[in-house]
């Protein structure tokens, strides 16, 4: 039988054991401070100021169009639209899900350091338009924390409401010192048609200065990259060149 200093030096070991495994409380603290960061950010953005008209076209005119990119990051297609991006030297606007932003954090600092434009697209792509302002608060603001635990000090300057549904969501936003986010051409590639079908929609659909709407994530994107990689320099042979979104809506 184990006399007393062999049982307390066991007893001794399997605390140390159980010390060793059961998380700290220090990741809720740091949590708690990413996120109190992240509402402060929100309120001197608000300072900034922001509207809750909704942009749908270019800060620059004539013949520019917008690429904005909605519910990623998808660890597939995001990486190959960023290679496409970056030999073609467009920046983009990447409308970010918060809970693909927690499964992928380290695709969010790619699409920074690329030097692209963020955007808020909600913590689940929820219907926002029933819902009362402070329950869109709440998750924009979650949705902020995520991004900014992701790359802390990110800029958030715009957010897009999934489904075009936008209900209280654009006063929200605008208070938060984000500016909403439309589009004048969705080319639809949430179901996927077809590379050759979508270069088509946006050859076709394309106006000068407008805001279009293609998608990183959500689903199998492979067409969109594709389409992506032929449109761009067909388009700048056309004449046409790309910018980012106006930061307010034209009066």
């Amino acid at each position: 039988m184990p006399d007393t200093r062999t049982r307390t030096r066991t007893l001794a070991g399997l605390l140390a054991t159980l010390l060793a495994v059961v998380p700290a409380p220090a990741p809720a603290a740091a949590q708690d401070s990413a996120a109190n960061d992240s509402a402060a950010r929100d309120s001197a953005a608000t300072a900034a100021g922001a509207d809750s008209g909704i942009v749908d076209s270019t800060r620059h005119g004539g013949r520019a169009v917008g690429l904005t990119f909605d519910d990623g990051p998808d660890p597939e297609d995001t990486p190959r639209l960023l290679r496409v991006l970056r030999t073609h030297h467009v920046k983009a606007v990447f409308c970010l899900w918060g809970e693909h932003v927690r499964q992928h954090p380290d695709l969010v600092r790619r699409i920074v350091a690329d030097g692209h434009t963020l955007c808020n697209h909600t913590m689940r792509h929820d219907d926002l338009s029933t819902l009362p302002p402070d329950e869109i608060r709440a998750d924009l603001r979650r949705t902020n924390a995520a991004i900014r635990a992701a790359v802390p000090h990110a800029r958030i300057p715009y957010f897009r409401a999934p489904y075009g549904a936008w209900g209280d969501s654009p006063r929200v936003a605008a208070d938060l010192g984000m500016q909403p986010l439309g589009w004048r051409l969705a080319v639809e590639d949430w179901n996927p048609p077809g590379t050759d079908e979508l270069v088509r929609r946006i050859r076709e659909g394309v106006t000068p200065g407008a805001v279009v709407l293609l998608h990183d994530g959500g689903g199998d994107r492979s067409q969109t990259v594709d389409a992506v990689a032929r449109i761009v320099p067909r388009l700048r042979a056309g004449g046409w060149h790309f910018a980012l979104p106006a930061p307010r809506p034209r009066p």
